[in-house]
Formats: C-alpha cells, sequence, structure tokens
C-alpha cells in the first residue's frame, strides 16, 4: 500500500470544505487599495480560490494553481457560477513555480515554502506586489499547522522579503491583549522595484 500522498491529504481536506462560507486573506481583502489598476495575478496555492476570486473581480487576468484537483474542480464551478473568469490548474507550485517576470500581483496565504521564495520575488514584474499571509510560530491559539516547520519565525517574513520594498507588515504574537487584534499569522505587502535595489 502506498503513502498517500500531499494530494490525497489535501483532496480529502477540500472534498468536505464549503467555500461560501470563507473569506479572502486579511492581508488582501483589508489592503485592495494598493493593488494596481490592472494586470496578472496569481493565487499561489490557492486551495479554493477566494484570493483567486477577489482578484478576478478587481479585473485582473487572474490565475490560480493548487496541487489539489478537487480543490480546482471546485474552484472552476464557482467561478463559472459566479461567472466571474479566471485559469485555475491543478500544479504542484513546489515543482513548477512561476516564471520570472510574470505577474503583477501575487498573493500567498496559509502555505510556506521557503525554498520557492525566491522563485516568487523573481516572478514579480517591476512595479508588481507580493501579498503573504501564514502562520508563525508566536500563536495564542490552535489554528495552523502542528509542525513548527511550517511557522515563521519572528520577524522571519521580513526576511525572507527584504530584497522588496516594504510597503505593509503586521505581526503582533503574544504582545498586549490577545483577545484583540490579528494572532497567530504573520501579514505582509512587499513590492518589486528594479530602480532600487539594482535587479
Amino acid at each position: 500500500m502506498t503513502a498517500p500522498t500531499d494530494t490525497d491529504k489535501w483532496n480529502r481536506i477540500y472534498a468536505d470544505n464549503d467555500r461560501d462560507s470563507m473569506q479572502a486573506a486579511k492581508v488582501l481583502r483589508e489592503n485592495t487599495h494598493l493593488l494596481p489598476a490592472s494586470g496578472r495575478a496569481l493565487d499561489l496555492a490557492c486551495g479554493l480560490g477566494a484570493n483567486a476570486l477577489l482578484l478576478a473581480q478587481h479585473g485582473f487576468d487572474t490565475c490560480a494553481w493548487d496541487i489539489s484537483p478537487t480543490a480546482i474542480d471546485k474552484l472552476q464551478s464557482r467561478s463559472l457560477a459566479l461567472n466571474i473568469p479566471l485559469q485555475a490548474e491543478t500544479r504542484d507550485v513546489v515543482a513548477l513555480p512561476p516564471p520570472a517576470d510574470s505577474f503583477d500581483v501575487i498573493v500567498v496565504s496559509r502555505f510556506l515554502e521557503r525554498t520557492l521564495i525566491p522563485q516568487l520575488i523573481t516572478a514579480l514584474r517591476d512595479g508588481g506586489l507580493i501579498y503573504y499571509q501564514t502562520f508563525i510560530k508566536d500563536k495564542v491559539g490552535d489554528s495552523g499547522p502542528r509542525n513548527p516547520d511550517y511557522r515563521l519565525d519572528r520577524n522571519e517574513l521580513l526576511s525572507l522579503f527584504r530584497t522588496l520594498q516594504l510597503i505593509y507588515f503586521r505581526e503582533e504574537g503574544t504582545l498586549g491583549d490577545v483577545r484583540q487584534g490579528t494572532r497567530n499569522e504573520a501579514m505582509l505587502i512587499a513590492r518589486r522595484d528594479d530602480t532600487c535595489s539594482g535587479q
């Protein structure tokens, strides 16, 4: 008997999941005013695609990639039902990352593969934005992965995207009144600016 794969795991998760009750990542939905007027966008490791749907509704030529065919099938059905055009694709984003200079906006939420970060940076076009939100080790609840390898260290998100222009960052950890604010996750928006970075 073969061991279950990542694809099998996520297919099981998404088979019982209903996107109607879910929202786009907070970092995106609360900062849509920073989006460019138009362009090409990617929801990477999209799951059921709430980020992709929001981006497409804002007029972007939107791609949505995930390893789970179940998730992609559900996203395609929902986009058709809502008449929101986008290109959803079953894709192992680690094995097949986005090519260089291919997107004006990339959104990643609740997914962490550190080795992929340099390719995400080069996949941004000059002036392109990355919106990133995922789990941190400095947590106050049980949401998110149990394996600490899939959680960020303090300020690690800043370090991973240090070659980009920082636009927005939030990581509250366990500081202050933990019943308020944004806990358990870090959020970042950063911009590729070749005129400043010398890329």
